[in-house]
């Protein structure tokens, strides 16, 4: 038996590691705290298991009146974000940009979009509905979110990390951070985004469909 040249075997090998690097599927990290768990299995050994924070139930109003749920964004990954409509600074900027997202993911089913709103006082669901048109959106894909000071706040800073605060010496009278969070289909924040960046939302627009193609298996 005739064995291959050495300069030959090792660029046999060389392609195969560039195939198999090129062929593996790349995974979005997981964000937010996480803790860990002993799992009991029912051969009687354990294992721990990591438990990653997730995104807890909530019901808000949407821009049509209609309260929206944990179970409006079942089996889809989303895009969630907090602003509110007479923002002068960051908003219409996060805002324009991620409309380029909606319009590239328009047609698919399993993305959709949540914008809450954290000017509790003025932003009631006819508001929402005039600034939704306004931006151009008139279909359920894109949510935007009327709730309670403190469940808006709480699942902003808690759930979503997202800092948001009143603040009368702000033009606008309210402060946030201009994040864009991707939720996977199981609660996870899978990726955070700067709104205002336009490459980092265009970064965004790449990573949905890396999200979408985990659930593919």
């Amino acid at each position: 038996m005739r064995h291959l040249p050495l300069r030959i075997l090792l660029l046999f090998c060389a392609v195969l590691l560039v195939f198999n690097s090129c062929t593996k599927e790349r995974k979005l990290p997981i964000y937010g705290n996480r803790d860990t768990k002993i799992v009991k299995h029912a051969d009687g050994s354990s294992s721990i298991d990591t438990v990653y924070q997730t995104i807890p139930d909530f019901t808000f109003l949407n821009q049509d009146s209609v309260k929206i749920n944990n179970n409006t964004f079942k089996n889809k990954v989303y895009v969630a974000d907090f602003f509110f409509t007479s923002c002068p600074s960051i908003c219409p900027i996060m805002h324009r940009n991620l409309k380029k997202v909606y319009e590239d993911f328009k047609g698919n089913p399993e993305v959709m979009f949540l914008s809450h709103t954290i000017d509790y006082k003025y932003d009631t669901p006819h508001i929402l509905k005039k600034y939704a048109a306004k931006l151009g959106v008139d279909d359920k894909k894109w949510q935007f979110a009327y709730g309670k000071r403190n469940d808006i706040y709480t699942i902003a800073e808690k759930s979503y990390l997202v800092a948001v605060q009143e603040d009368s010496t702000e033009k606008g009278s309210y402060v946030h951070q201009g994040w864009l969070i991707l939720i996977d289909k199981d609660r996870k924040m899978r990726g955070i985004y700067d709104g205002t960046d336009s490459k980092a939302v265009e970064k965004l627009g790449k990573d949905i469909p890396t999200l979408l193609a985990e659930y593919k298996k």
